[in-house]
């Protein structure tokens, strides 16, 4: 399974949301670069990268974090927060990206969407599941639609879509332990899928427990800048 920390920006600086809340932020490092490398240098050779700002304000923002941090690490970055046209997507891989994270405009701009994925190719995308009582949830949250996560996922993986990140908002940033009776509800009707799970991870058997249920991925944030995980850890889990 594969270790995928986060970094999330805001005004070009790390800092971690608690449940999606703005005013709940915490600054980790100003120098996102720092992180990064530190990330690499523990042999993580992946790394999912949010522009909260960009979220915020509904276009891309913080591009030149990416591009440092794709110029200037060997990691393979996915890049989501804000990416509503194609000139998003455009500046997204433009400045490094492997893969552009699309949530919320999966949900609100289906046909949109499915234009991207003819015109990028769908192996480029990573789509995000957030996820309330098996129903999706869009606008940071704020907002649960009548979609349930199983159609959600059969209609785009219909489409040649194969990485999804699914995370459980009331899990996320509380290190109360991720959902994994939903991760394994997801394999079983969907074994064929390379599904990322995402919140709440707080302690290495969290990890070893998402594997058993046969997740392929897991984004771990707040778990290791709280030091609730250690770099070395995962260096060592990687390497076994």
């Amino acid at each position: 399974m594969e270790i995928i920390p986060a970094i999330d920006i805001i005004d070009g600086k790390c800092v971690r949301l608690t449940q999606g809340d703005y005013a709940q932020k915490k600054i980790y490092n100003e120098h996102p670069l720092e992180v990064a490398a530190a990330f690499e240098d523990a042999g993580l050779r992946r790394l999912h990268l949010v522009d909260l700002d960009g979220a915020k304000a509904g276009a891309v923002k913080n591009w030149k974090v990416l591009e440092t941090l794709a110029s200037r690490t060997g990691l393979v970055i996915d890049f989501g927060g804000g990416i509503k046209t194609a000139a998003d997507v455009d500046i997204v891989f433009n400045s490094g990206a492997s893969l552009a994270t699309v949530g919320s405009i999966a949900v609100k701009d289906a046909a949109l969407f499915v234009s991207w994925l003819g015109s990028y190719g769908a192996e480029k995308f990573l789509l995000g599941a957030d996820v309330k009582n098996e129903k999706i949830a869009i606008g940071g949250w704020q907002e649960t639609t009548d979609i349930w996560i199983y159609d959600f996922v059969r209609e785009y993986m219909d489409k040649g879509v194969r990485q999804v990140f699914c995370t459980d908002v009331s899990k996320d940033g509380l290190l109360q332990g991720p959902a994994l009776e939903l991760y394994r509800n997801i394999i079983v009707e969907f074994p064929e899928l390379h599904l990322i799970a995402s919140g709440g991870v707080s302690e290495m058997d969290d990890i070893y427990r998402l594997e058993e249920a046969g997740c392929k991925g897991v984004i771990i944030g707040k778990a290791i800048y709280e030091g609730f995980i250690l770099l070395n850890d995962l260096s060592k889990y990687n390497a076994d």
